[in-house]
């Protein structure tokens, strides 16, 4: 392995690609971390996600450091017929499997309304911190892995690798609390990620019996999904800003209850004010017949 650091345009192009598949693994990291972490009290969200980030990063970089000996994960340790299968290929197996339990078993709480929280409870799946890293942990050492092995087929350069994973770990874990915000927010979004942990477990599935997929083709309808996502956001946040400026109709009174108002109508019309009494009010209010002298003058 080379820990030597010389810039070179092949070198810088090598990081750069390095980078951007980094922010993508990371990007789908944070979305399974935030899935993950939402079923905790909202005082342990933040620390399952910043925790569950950082092991993250710090395994990526023990594995980085043990790259010759994860080189040897490729070669053959098991047999099935003439299909053979190394430690790289079960690792993603049952990642791959473990992934797709996981995004199956979400969209069915979410399809269903039944939802898991942390505690004691009664004929409820509980969830605790400790079991919510572990899952995180699991997952990230099988991604790692696949990121590792990638990485050291591009370059040997360790110090590249390195500098590239913890550039973007740190960039994921000052994200993380936005990407969890905007995820748990919007159902349709959450839907939608559970598709992509989906999609995503079956190609790490596919992989780990050597069936080549191009990531682009994986990549690519996620990148289109997430457009048409974004369209349908924007459309429903100008339609709430209309409903909630739209002209409301002007009231010259305020509202009363519907009363019968020929009681007070034919009260006032009547010949003696005194023949009765003016329902207008919850008190009656009886009239008295003025003196002829004042109504005269009234006149």
């Amino acid at each position: 392995m080379d820990f030597s650091l010389e810039f070179t345009p092949d070198l810088i192009a090598v990081f750069l690609t390095l980078f951007v598949l980094e922010i993508v693994l990371g990007v789908d990291n944070v979305i399974f971390i935030s899935i993950l972490a939402s079923k905790l009290p909202k005082e342990q969200q933040a620390r399952a996600r910043n925790l569950g980030l950082t092991l993250a990063m710090v395994m990526r970089v023990i594995l980085v450091l043990f790259a010759g000996w994860i080189i040897t994960l490729k070669n053959d340790v098991l047999f099935i017929g003439e299909m053979g299968f190394s430690w790289k290929d079960l690792i993603l197996i049952a990642g791959g499997l473990f992934l797709v339990y996981k995004a199956v078993t979400e969209i069915h709480h979410k399809l269903e309304g039944a939802e898991e929280e942390h505690g004691s409870g009664v004929g409820r799946k509980t969830v605790t911190f400790g079991s919510v890293l572990v899952q995180i942990l699991l997952l990230d050492l099988v991604f790692s892995l696949d990121s590792v092995i990638t990485a050291v087929g591009m370059t040997e350069n360790l110090v590249v690798i390195i500098t590239v994973v913890v550039l973007s770990f740190g960039i994921m874990l000052f994200a993380s609390r936005y990407i969890f915000a905007f995820v748990n927010k919007h159902p349709t979004v959450k839907m939608l990620a559970l598709s992509f942990l989906l999609l995503i477990g079956v190609f790490l599935v596919a992989e780990g019996f050597e069936i080549k997929i191009d990531k682009a083709f994986i990549y690519g309808p996620m990148a289109f999904a997430i457009f048409v996502e974004a369209l349908n956001l924007w459309a429903a946040s100008r339609k709430a800003k209309r409903e909630k400026t739209r002209a409301h109709a002007v009231q010259l009174r305020p509202q009363y209850p519907d009363v019968d108002e020929s009681v007070a109508v034919s009260t006032a019309l009547a010949g003696r004010a005194s023949s009765g009494s003016v329902g207008l009010s919850r008190k009656p209010v009886a009239g008295d017949e003025a003196p002829a002298a004042e109504r005269e003058g009234l006149g």
